[in-house]
């Protein structure tokens, strides 16, 4: 049986990370021959959960067309977030909870994609309908990924069916929620080590909105001014980016993870839009944006709804 590869988006989040390593154990329990990778670095929020439940950070692979023939993706599907030799093998599978843009195959799959606040809150469901037990170590690994997306069940992503796999999870885990959950998303938060460049790529997805090509970025933080203090320095890196791949609109969003409001710093020729989504007005370059702590349901709908007319 030849071996089947698990990814999620590049920049993995803990989502990405731990979902992946969850749907390789339910594949693995099932008898397939499947293994996690990563298509990025790890970040320190998700690093924390993999210390913590004793787990190893999936491979690290560039391409994958080179070793596997097919392919399972989790917490992506848009071409663009893959792996760049996406087109050269198969998908057989897509375990989603993002909107569907710029994905098509050649032949059929199953694709699971649910509006709910995490993939892992899918996956638990996986688990069930297999007849298959989470294991300990994965189910912390699954209340992680749920806290990281959901923000510790504060972010309007998050719905009853999170709250209760997170509550779940926990139980299995032999974790407290809340206290576990506030340490670990202020592990993430913790970029005092992070260059600029690192700040930038933590988090980051293109999307294609219209006919504009758009990136944003995202990173949590306690004290946004940690992070804004560096915002020349931001502003430089950004820039070159933006002429690097021909973005229209960079929005580099820092999210206040005990306040839930966000930071965005808007570059680019599209820019605007960014004031008509929000009704603010960009003050050196950037805008506070009250209450908005998620990029999937606060983010990318309504800038795609603005440069899609």
């Amino acid at each position: 049986m030849e071996k089947t590869l698990i990814f999620g988006h590049k920049n993995p989040d803990t989502d990405t990370i731990c979902s992946a390593l969850a749907y390789a154990d339910l594949k693995t329990q099932l008898g397939e021959n499947v293994e996690a990778v990563r298509l990025g670095a790890v970040s320190g929020e998700t690093q924390f959960a993999l210390d913590t439940f004793k787990a190893e950070a999936p491979r690290l692979v560039e391409t994958v067309a080179g070793e596997a023939k097919t392919v399972i993706l989790v917490d992506h599907n848009e071409r663009q977030q893959s792996v760049s030799d996406i087109d050269q093998v198969r998908v057989t599978e897509v375990i989603d909870h993002h909107r569907i843009a710029n994905f098509e195959t050649s032949g059929p799959l199953y694709y699971r994609a649910e509006p709910v606040g995490c993939t892992a809150t899918i996956l638990n469901k996986l688990y069930k309908e297999n007849g298959k037990t989470v294991p300990q170590n994965i189910a912390g690994l699954m209340v992680s990924a749920i806290i990281s997306d959901t923000l510790l069940l504060k972010s309007p992503t998050c719905t009853e069916q999170d709250v209760a796999a997170a509550r779940e999870l926990a139980e299995i885990a032999g974790v407290n929620l809340e206290s576990y959950g506030l340490d670990m998303l202020k592990a993430g938060a913790d970029l005092s080590d992070k260059t600029i460049e690192q700040l930038i790529s933590l988090d980051a997805k293109e999307f294609q909105m219209g006919s504009h090509k758009v990136e944003i970025a995202q990173v949590n933080a306690v004290d946004t001014n940690d992070i804004l203090a560096r915002q020349d320095e931001l502003e430089a890196a950004l820039n070159a980016i933006i002429e690097k791949k021909g973005l229209d609109l960079f929005l580099f969003v820092v999210t206040d993870i005990l306040n839930n409001d966000s930071i965005g710093l808007a570059l680019g020729s599209s820019a605007k839009a960014v004031e008509e989504a929000y009704n603010v007005t960009l003050a050196d370059n950037k805008a506070v944006l009250k209450g908005v702590v998620s990029r999937k349901s606060q983010i990318v709908p309504v800038l795609t709804d603005i440069l899609s007319k």
